[in-house]
């Protein structure tokens, strides 16, 4: 088996350390020797692997989205009708490993970033335009040529929870988050069906 250099364990543990520290400050508030420090390593090595802080958060936004999508796919796979793959995408949505206090803090910097990094505007699109075409693809045989309309509902309504977590001081409850937002779509179905 081939050894794993230490180049991937150190950004690895970067990007871990960018989420903890956004959590800890609830903001982009935090400088690269804080990231540095709780990820073990020096400054100047955060700066070679990344550039600077704006490339350090990005990559922590890629590593929260590839979490998130491995658990949409997984989901996906055992999801056999279409109501079955719209509950799948939201339940991940609001998995306990999506929706913890610095995930939801780092989601409320990255749409703040996104309105003047290119980087980060770009990543928010992609995620954006991928949640959209999923949404859509499994409303489209329920609601018809609603499901544009619905699927930018659900997506505003899984986006305005995390906002809404993010500015409370309270534990984030996926279980209650993913409830109010299929009972969202239980009365949406209800009304173009």
């Amino acid at each position: 088996m081939p050894k794993l250099g230490m180049e991937p364990i150190r950004r690895d543990a970067l990007v871990k350390a960018t989420i903890s520290e956004i959590g800890r400050a609830g903001s982009l508030d935090v400088t690269v020797t804080q990231i540095a420090k709780r990820a073990g390593v020096s400054s100047a090595l955060a700066h070679h692997y990344f550039g600077g802080k704006d490339q350090i958060f990005l990559a922590a936004m890629r590593h929260i989205l590839s979490v998130y999508g491995a658990q949409v796919r997984a989901a996906l796979s055992v999801a056999r009708t279409p109501r079955a793959r719209l509950e799948a995408i939201i339940g991940a949505s609001f998995e306990a490993g999506n929706f913890r206090p610095e995930v939801i803090s780092a989601w409320l910097n990255f749409y703040v970033q996104a309105q003047s990094v290119d980087g980060a505007r770009r990543l928010l699109r992609v995620y954006q335009g991928r949640l959209h075409a999923n949404l859509v693809h499994d409303l489209r045989p329920l609601v018809g040529d609603q499901a544009d309309l619905v699927a930018d509902n659900i997506a505003a309504m899984i986006d305005g929870l995390y906002i809404r977590h993010a500015l409370r001081d309270v534990t984030p409850d996926g279980q209650a988050a993913c409830d109010q937002v299929l009972g969202c779509l239980d009365r949406m179905l209800e009304q173009y069906s």
